[in-house]
């Protein structure tokens, strides 16, 4: 295999799109494939990766936390860095700080660090391709 560099740009706020599943979909791709792997959450993203999700009951349909089940962006990002550490794959999640402090999301899970857009410029020009994410 012909290990590559993957950058991936993500602009969606957690819950709002099923781009950002999709994405988490892709991630998981490039890292089973041993492929590196480098984040830029910008905009609504940075808040993926916000320690502070938690999980809740739906009154609705009667079912309590647990039974809820609800999946956390920040378990996905969780995961995704686990997978890459047992693959051997580099995994970079970086938020774009501008938009950390417009959202009040400055705590992120482990592992996760603030960054600028010029630092998704540094990886893009480093990845053997880029995918940019919209939000439209």
């Amino acid at each position: 295999m012909d290990k590559k560099c993957l950058t991936f740009a993500l602009m969606d706020a957690p819950f709002e799109s099923a781009r950002t599943a999709t994405a988490f979909r892709l991630l998981q791709a490039a890292l089973d494939s041993g492929h590196d792997v480098n984040v830029f959450a910008y905009e609504g993203a940075v808040g993926l990766a916000f320690a502070r999700q938690m999980p809740h009951a739906n009154a609705t349909h009667g079912r309590d936390a647990e039974q809820e089940a609800h999946p956390l962006p920040r378990v996905f990002i969780e995961k995704l860095q686990a997978l890459a550490e047992r693959r051997g794959a580099r995994f970079q999640w970086v938020n774009c700080g501008l938009c950390v402090d417009e959202r009040g999301v400055a705590e992120s899970i482990g592992g996760v660090r603030r960054g600028t857009p010029a630092d998704f410029w540094g990886m893009a020009q480093a990845a053997d391709n880029t995918l940019v994410i919209p939000t439209r």
